[in-house]
């Protein structure tokens, strides 16, 4: 708040509650803008140094990973979070289960992932070595809950302080193997280890908030958790499945080098998904409210988003799909240079990304999470299907194909199949329209 000029921090005196939700929003779009940046530039260099097979490696391990991060975490995150709301008094209790609750989930995930790798790759030591190291963060999911508290408090600033401390450190401690030509297995045990320290630092912050002795098991707070988090177990799994099965079906069709093509240019479409998330999260409550006055104004400034939604991914599509080369030669140099035409494609699936997350705010508004979770569900059928067929014949621009057709599918057509949203349909396909771009930039209407 500090950052924030004088005159306006005056105005806002009076209003505490909303100083600490700007405090909040603060903090998390300066850990989204730092792990962006420093991400992307470590991450390339990682890239460049392991080459496209190592690199295809390690971002399938990661990737696979990341199918059983779902499991690990049960659902949990934002039935926790409403329940300590809803009942500070039992904070302990709910705290204790979910601890309890997420150790257990963490063991089975790491099971599972185990059993998968061993059937996936039987001849593999490589990647069944690699995938253990990486795969035992799962162990470490019992630190969520301290993320848990501090969401439910309005209090991301510690979240941020530990994880992007840890993000900091790890990140020179990367750059420090790369000058020391460290092996692959070198960034694995790196990756694990920062795992393990956000964990730690997040219960020893925590601790000093809420005494960890303090916390209780129940199995009657079991039940009732598990009772209301297992839809939103299936509906993460299914966004997993949906957002990364590309990587693990490209690695087993055709290799990891293959992969690691692909994931230079996911890296780059996907850095652009911060957008859309920052502008609904702060538009959708005047949407909210604007649905109270009267549904004709609700549904304006919804069309209103979808515009801006559609026109801002497209003016990052159009440039990056005419500088892919340039991009991809610049940020991973020449060995990376079949990533070009993968980008090219790729980005355009952010066209339905932005769709999609404006879209989940109308779900949510509407009270249709199952139909939510099926047009995810969808989405991921979907995306096995396209990558079945296209992967055997055309490789990483197989799957980038797949993604746009699969993002397509979920976010845009699935609407059209559904009675409750065929207005909704109508209103991206609106959006769509390339007059109405020009219309709505002579008119400077894009959103008011």
């Amino acid at each position: 708040m500090n950052l924030i000029p004088l005159f306006i921090r005056q105005r806002l005196e009076h209003r505490p509650n909303l100083i600490k939700i700007i405090d909040n929003i603060g903090w998390l779009f300066f850990d989204k803008i730092l792990r962006m940046g420093v991400g992307l530039l470590v991450g390339v260099w990682v890239a460049r140094y392991l080459g496209p097979e190592q690199f295809g490696l390690y971002s399938f391990a990661t990737a696979f990973i990341g199918l059983f991060g779902a499991v690990a975490g049960l659902g949990l995150q934002s039935i926790v979070v409403r329940d300590i709301v809803r009942d500070p008094a039992c904070k302990e209790e709910t705290l204790g289960t979910a601890a309890i609750l997420q150790f257990f989930g963490g063991l089975i995930a790491y099971g599972l992932i185990i059993a998968t790798i061993f059937y996936l790759r039987p001849d593999d030591t490589m990647a069944k070595i690699l995938v253990a190291i990486l795969g035992s963060t799962m162990l470490f999911k019992i630190g969520d809950i301290a993320t848990y508290w501090f969401e439910s408090q309005v209090q991301s600033k510690y979240i941020v302080w530990v994880q992007n401390g840890c993000f900091l450190i790890f990140a020179a401690v990367k750059v420090t193997l790369i000058l020391n030509q460290a092996p692959l297995m070198a960034f694995a045990w790196c990756f694990m280890a920062e795992a393990l320290l956000v964990s730690l630092l997040m219960l020893a912050v925590f601790n000093r908030k809420i005494s960890i002795r303090k916390l209780q098991y129940s199995l009657a707070r079991t039940k009732q958790l598990l009772s209301d988090s297992w839809p939103l177990l299936l509906s993460g799994v299914a966004v997993v499945v949906y957002m990364r099965i590309d990587q693990i079906m490209l690695g087993q069709m055709m290799g990891d080098e293959a992969v690691g093509i692909y994931t230079a240019a996911t890296r780059i479409s996907e850095v652009w998904y911060f957008i859309p998330i920052t502008i609904v999260t702060s538009v959708f409550p005047a949407i909210l409210e604007a649905k109270k006055r009267s549904e004709e104004e609700y549904y304006r400034r919804l069309q209103q988003l979808y515009d801006l939604m559609v026109w801002l991914s497209v003016g990052v599509a159009i440039p990056m799909t005419f500088l892919s080369a340039a991009i991809v030669d610049l940020l991973f140099g020449e060995n990376y240079s079949a990533s070009a035409v993968v980008l090219s494609i790729h980005i355009w699936a952010s066209v339905f990304v932005f769709l999609g997350v404006a879209s989940g705010k109308w779900y949510l508004a509407e009270s249709r999470q199952i139909l939510a979770f099926q047009r995810t569900a969808l989405g991921a059928v979907s995306n096995v299907i396209f990558n079945c067929i296209l992967i055997p014949s055309f490789g990483a621009v197989g799957a980038a194909v797949a993604t746009v057709i699969s993002q397509a599918t979920a976010a845009w057509l699935f609407d059209a199949v559904q009675p409750a949203t065929q207005k909704v349909f109508l209103m991206k396909t609106h959006s769509m329209n390339p007059l109405r771009l020009f219309k709505l930039i002579c008119n400077r209407k894009l959103y008011d």
